[in-house]
């Protein structure tokens, strides 16, 4: 391997040959050693290894980085290119190994929220045009003359509302919105002409509403800018995007998951013995499903629309194949078994009398519900039947099927494949499809969901605009020309306000789809950088969660690569909800038209034309595209690899899919949105078409990831796809059936899971809880964390990057904002306090700020204003009456201007906001109708048990004119007792004793660990990866090197193992430990060395709670409930079954009563009624009156039933009855 030179530039060294490292007889095979480059990195030369020792060393050597190859500024975005293993551009690539440099180069592209930002892309750019267009024209009933016509709509930059021309001024940043609680939102304009008068008037760049912009797409502010300009702006570089922010919270359109459109389902129901094949038809006008049912041997079509199900034959008569004969052919084509089962429906139709077309929408339009259409007074009776039929058969049936000036061909073919796939479900159980299948399902993303919203809303702002223009032009009088162009801006605010609120309440209500869902839209968890992340691939399914079903629950076969295997939540969501794998990407929608011209000069032939028998004759396949049957081909082989080299040589849109279904002869063709794909290296004569050349280019920067697609060395693949294929995990497998390559294989795992060390040695249940809790991690947010005021945010003061890294840490960029901190574990039984996964912690390590945290909350209020010009205020503090100079303690910590001082120490009770808000504030003050001039005080006061500190205070303006304050409180947090840490292994334990350090066992190196784990944790939960990452960490530490755990690969257990014994330490990781207590060494070898540690948000000082006497609540005088209102503790039915089954009477009394809610009544024995003062209403006596004790709720309870007319009468009886 001789030294390569690299290009003229400034002065360099040479890096010597490393076959002087090792005998050169060995097989070159550099391993892929990460290191991220900075501004000025040193070369690092893998030598060549032996695969079976694997054995790793490294010469480093220092030279000059030339001015030609540094291509970003040189500023920290040095740290955020794609890094290809800490290789300089010299280095020899050998393609088995560094093809996983196709994964940077693709999350370069890509990004990891690419989907979300993509689709709102699509959205914006293209999808609300055509809402516009389809939607232009604006006329008048009563002037017929008029019109309005959109022609032009475009979507600006994010600016402010109070615009002024100053256009500095009115760009607008995401921190800005978040701190002042506005929204991040774009005008959207439109281009108008209308007819005023007599002439056409034009305008341009009309606003008519206001939209919220996703972060990072391409209409926002941080597109496209460098780290300088981010940090300029107050942004994190880091941060993902593909948020929205609306009125100063971040919320994110979760994906998802619904059934497939326009494509057959064909289901079966043992119970009822129903075959039917249903399909949802969705276009821009209607939404509907439709089946094709077999009951009892019969088969019938089924829609909404009608009021019974229709005999299938009656239905395809209608639709216009007269003879019987045609029919069998186009059903069952030339197999007897299918013209058996089919021929028993001819008779349906008999029977009724039915023979032509025109008796057929007779019978159908007669059974067609026509709904509030014809419902308005005085409209003539209902239309002729057929009329009805045609329109519904043309129109409502099965939408998506086109019907061009009644040639019903197409949707009779469509039915007639319906129909075949029902027989053939019927003959063969197999082939029924399965809804829990990944290719059966569509992923909606936030552009689809807001291009539906705005349809609707812009629908009925068109619809406003009309009624309103009909008022005007109506009276005869007009005492002004009539200008269309002031009714617009009358009622702007429809289309913002309705964006608005759905995107902040997450309820999406779409009228014409009867669409009403909720919970789409959630807050964008800020716990950590990876609780972010983990949000923005999150997918929601529609399933109800109460239901016990599994189906949908399992891990499907066909997630392979697309989702994630680990990251579900276990409890009652487990399974419905899931995450992204890291190179998934989800479609946008592409253009049918050129796909289908590109079907016909394939050489397809129409199948319009076709009869039955051609259709199914033997090796003839029908070419299906979304899911409408359009042309027939003789040779699907031929046909399918020609298209697939038409979209590898860019001719077609890269995430068209094509695959053959073999089963139902069919060839399938998608081009629509919310599809699953990922990238995989086209494979060709046994060779991977992506060659050491084309990796060396990606390397020196010449081609991107895209470059690979259009020269079609790397395709997307769908789920459908996928199945046809044959795919290779590693190089070395390629045979002659090879398709494709599998680019890395720890891609299947997502981005959360990624981050565990060694999972491929875990039992899978740790990796789920892992998953679950890598988001309750505390550490590093964002850059920009100290510049945000959060509702709570919890940072970690020293967080470090692990030790044992995985790829995925890179690619994801965990390590520059990590969550943990690298503990030395000893592994080891310890004092008793460590029974049950708890930890013992040394107490040095607490002092040097191990596991040390902040916790920063955020306190706001605004000041309104009221309409009689009163408005709030922040009054002076009281002054203390003995000692005026001073203030009452109430508010010792504010300043001369009512607000906290920063700095200042606040404990409970005090007040750090002194607001006061007027008495009166309807009056005018005019007249008689003065109110009073006073204010009384409503201050904002510390109410946590624990002292904090004023960290920030915040004055700024709200949009509403309103003065808006912010008050953020720090606490700092050192680990005590209760707390709790877990590993990245889902062994997660609390902190059971801290230990001084001199009673802490030591190593004979003097190591003294920072937390002691009880060895019990193993055995039963089989986490050897925790193993391998204390060995593999341990020999990092010694080596100087961060050590790789990934997936399916990392670094090698007898390596680590070499350069443990190479410094002088046991291969096994066990070290020689003396205990601190007696000074003896301990008679076991013990398990000692670094393991990556998090903090979780879950502390003991945010759940301790006790109360002896407190607050009640009002109606029932029973102590309130939960720790914030000071509750009691609760018992409760079960804990009363275990005191009665004691026999422990009187303490159920007391528990139950007495501490709770005992109170005195008068009660008269005569009439068993309550009465008071000792006398007794009812009887008008004081007789038989006696003081009783009984609950509280008891009394209320029979004082309720009277208000009712129920009246419910106390016996009572002797305690100690006299002897009779």
């Amino acid at each position: 391997m001789p030294p390569k030179k690299k290009q003229a530039g400034g002065p360099v060294e040479v890096a010597p040959a490393p076959s002087a490292l090792k005998p050169p007889a060995q097989k070159n095979q550099p391993e892929a050693e990460a290191e991220a480059p900075g501004p000025d990195p040193a070369i690092a030369l893998a030598p060549p290894t032996d695969p079976a020792k694997r054995k790793r060393t490294k010469t480093k050597v220092a030279f000059k980085e030339e001015p030609d190859v540094v291509k970003q500024d040189e500023s920290f975005s040095a740290l955020l290119e794609p890094f290809y293993a800490g290789k300089s551009l010299t280095d020899p690539i050998n393609t088995a190994k560094d093809k996983w440099n196709l994964l940077p180069a693709f999350l370069k592209v890509k990004g990891l929220v690419k989907q979300h930002i993509d689709s709102f892309n699509f959205f914006v750019e293209h999808e609300i045009k055509e809402i516009v267009k389809a939607n232009k024209r604006v006329g008048s009933d009563v002037d017929g003359n008029f019109y309005l016509e959109y022609t032009d709509v475009r979507v600006g930059s994010p600016e402010r509302l109070e615009y002024d021309d100053r256009r500095p001024q009115n760009e607008i940043t995401p921190n800005e919105c978040r701190l002042r609680d506005m929204t991040y939102a774009a005008a959207i304009r439109v281009d108008i002409k209308y007819i005023r008068g007599k002439e056409i008037i034009s305008r341009k760049n009309i606003a008519i509403g206001r939209l919220p912009i996703m972060l990072r797409s391409s209409k926002c502010r941080l597109a496209g800018k460098n780290d300088r300009e981010m940090a300029h702006m107050n942004e994190c570089a880091l941060d993902p995007g593909g948020y929205f922010i609306v009125n100063g919270t971040e919320k994110v359109i979760l994906v998802q998951e619904q059934l497939s459109k326009n494509r057959v389902i064909v289901e079966t129901d043992t119970k009822k013995g129903i075959v039917s094949a249903s399909v949802t038809s969705s276009t821009h006008e209607r939404k509907s499903k439709s089946y094709v049912l077999m009951k009892k041997e019969r088969i019938y079509l089924q829609h909404n629309i009608l009021q019974e199900p229709v005999p299938i034959v009656i239905a395809l008569k209608a639709l216009g194949i007269q003879s019987d004969h045609e029919m069998l052919l186009l059903v069952a084509g030339t197999d007897s078994t299918y013209q058996d089962e089919f021929s028993v429906n001819f008779e349906e139709s008999t029977k009724l009398g039915v023979f032509s077309q025109h008796q057929a929408l007779e019978y159908i339009g007669a059974r067609v519900k026509m709904g509030a259409r014809n419902k308005t007074q005085g409209a003539p009776q209902r239309r002729n039947h057929i009329g009805d039929a045609l329109e519904a058969l043309a129109n409502i049936i099965i939408t998506h099927v086109p019907v061009n000036g009644l040639d019903f061909r197409p949707k009779a073919l469509y039915i007639c494949f319906m129909v075949r796939r029902v027989l053939m479900a019927m003959h063969d159980p197999k082939l029924v499809d399965d809804r829990d299948y990944v290719g059966n399902k569509r992923l909606e993303l936030a552009g689809q969901l807001l291009s539906l919203l705005f349809e609707d809303l812009f629908k009925k702002f068109n619809a406003d605009l009309k009624m309103n223009i009909d008022k005007v032009l109506k009276k005869p009088n007009r005492t002004m020309q009539f200008d269309a162009f002031n009714h617009i801006q009358s009622h702007g605010n429809y289309i913002t306000l309705g964006m608005s609120r759905a995107i902040s309440t997450g309820n999406w209500n779409v009228k014409r789809f009867k669409m009403d869902r909720a919970g789409v839209t959630h807050v964008l968890s800020r716990l950590s950088y990876i609780s972010a992340l983990g949000m923005m691939t999150r997918i929601s399914s529609q399933f109800e969660k109460t239901r016990k079903v599994s189906g949908p629950r399992a891990l499907q076969p066909s997630q392979f690569g697309m989702l994630c295997p680990s990251d579900t939540p276990e409890g009652e969501a487990c399974g419905l909800v899931k995450n992204l794998a890291l190179m998934t990407h989800i479609t946008t929608n592409d253009d049918e038209e050129p796909v289908k011209k590109l079907v016909f000069v394939l050489g397809a032939e129409d199948i319009v034309s076709m009869s039955g028998k051609e259709i199914y004759e033997e090796g003839a396949y029908v070419v299906f595209v979304n899911g409408t049957p359009l042309a027939l081909t003789r040779q699907p082989k031929v046909f399918l690899n020609s298209f697939r080299k038409f979209r590898r040589m860019g001719r077609v849109s890269e995430f068209v899919s094509i695959y053959i279904n073999h089963h139902t002869n069919a060839v399938h063709i998608a081009t629509d949105e919310g599809r699953i794909c990922r990238p995989l290296i086209v494979v060709e004569n046994q060779k991977s078409k992506v060659t050491k050349r084309s990796l060396e280019s990606l390397r020196k920067g010449t081609m991107d990831f895209d470059d690979f697609l259009y020269r079609g060395l790397v395709e997307y693949v769908d789920v459908n796809e996928e199945n046809d294929s044959n795919i290779a995990l590693y190089e070395n497998e390629i045979n002659e059936t090879t398709t494709h390559l599998e680019i890395e294989p720890f891609t299947i795992l997502g981005a959360v899971a990624g981050l565990i060390p060694y999972p491929h040695h875990n039992q899978s249940p740790r990796n789920t809880y892992q998953c679950a809790m890598g988001k309750q991690a505390i550490g590093a947010i964002a850059y920009n964390q100290f510049n945000r005021i959060d509702t709570l945010l919890y940072l970690m003061v020293y967080p470090q990057q692990p030790m044992v890294k995985t790829r995925t840490i890179e690619l994801i960029h965990y390590d520059k904002l990590p969550a943990g901190q690298n503990a030395t574990v000893a592994v080891m039984s310890y004092s008793g306090y460590d029974i049950e996964d708890a930890l013992v912690l040394n107490k040095a390590s607490c002092d040097r700020g191990f596991g040390r945290c902040q916790v920063l909350r955020k306190h706001s209020t605004q000041l309104r204003k009221y309409p009689n010009r009163s408005q709030d205020r922040l009054a002076d503090r009281q002054m203390d009456d003995k000692n005026p100079s001073m203030p009452i303690a109430k508010h010792a910590i504010l300043g001369p201007d009512g607000l906290a001082m920063v700095g200042e120490k606040v404990i409970s009770g005090q007040v750090f906001l002194n607001k006061e808000m007027p008495l009166n504030t309807t009056s005018t003050g005019i007249g008689s109708d003065y109110g009073t001039n006073e204010h009384k005080p409503a201050p904002m006061a510390y109410r946590t048990p624990d002292h904090a500190y004023i960290d920030k205070v915040m004055v700024s303006q709200a949009e509403s004119e309103a003065m808006l304050i912010k008050v953020q409180t720090r606490q700092t947090r050192r680990p005590e007792l209760g707390d709790k840490f877990s590993s990245r292994h889902g062994q997660k334990g609390v902190v059971g004793i801290i230990v001084n350090q001199e009673d802490m066992p030591f190593a004979d190196s003097g190591v003294t660990p920072d937390i002691i784990m009880n060895p019990h944790g193993f055995p039963s939960r089989m986490t050897v990866g925790k193993m391998l990452e204390l060995l593999s960490g341990k020999a990092g530490v010694l080596n100087g090197t961060l050590e790789y755990g990934t997936a399916f690969g990392g670094s090698n257990v007898d390596d680590m193992g070499d350069i443990l014994i190479k410094h002088g330490f046991s291969y096994s990781g066990k070290d020689f430990v003396t205990s601190g207590i007696t000074g003896e060494s301990l008679p076991a070898y013990i398990f000692f060395g670094p393991i990556y540690y998090q903090k979780l948000k879950h502390m003991v000082q945010d759940k301790m709670h006790s109360r002896a006497r407190g607050p009640r609540a009002i109606l029932t005088r029973q102590p309130t409930e939960g720790r914030s209102r000071e509750g009691g503790l609760r018992l409760g039915e079960m804990e009363r079954d275990c005191l009665i089954a004691y026999g422990a009477s009187q303490l159920l009394l007391e528990r139950l009563m007495l501490s709770s809610d005992a109170h005195e009544v008068d009660i008269c024995e005569v009439c068993g009624l309550m009465g008071y003062q000792g006398w007794c209403q009812t009887c008008k006596s004081t007789r038989g009156v006696t003081r009783m004790t009984m609950p509280y709720a008891a009394k209320l309870l029979v004082q309720e039933l009277l208000s009712m007319n129920v009246l419910v009468r106390l016996k009572l009886e002797d305690e100690f009855p006299h002897p009779k």
